[in-house]
């Protein structure tokens, strides 16, 4: 699956427009996180519990996107973005989404 943030792929042409594909996780922080990153936060600098979450999130709200995409016949994503929301204290989703397409070699 080729995926791009750009609304067209160099050295391919859309052949095909598929529609919005979206993929989504809700990840919160565990007791143990928090205490690890607040210790963290006490000597400042990067803040690895907090890192490796948002990284897993992302991954998984990537890759929800693209089986979604696969799914509906799509070989390839354009315009793909990134959100995050904090539904409550914690608790965060992360969405991926972008255009599913069909691209051939132009």
């Amino acid at each position: 699956m080729i995926v791009s943030t750009t609304n067209d792929i160099s050295g391919y042409k859309v052949v095909q427009h598929l529609g919005v594909v979206r993929g989504i996780t809700v990840r919160s922080r565990s007791v143990v996180g928090n205490f690890v990153g607040g210790v963290q936060s006490m000597f400042g600098g990067k803040l690895s519990v907090y890192v490796n979450l948002a990284e897993t999130a992302r991954q998984e709200a990537f890759d929800h996107m693209v089986e979604h995409a696969t799914q509906g016949g799509a070989n390839a994503i354009i315009g793909m973005r990134y959100d995050a929301n904090e539904i409550m204290d914690g608790i965060t989703e992360v969405l991926a989404y972008g255009t599913a397409v069909r691209v051939e070699p132009a």
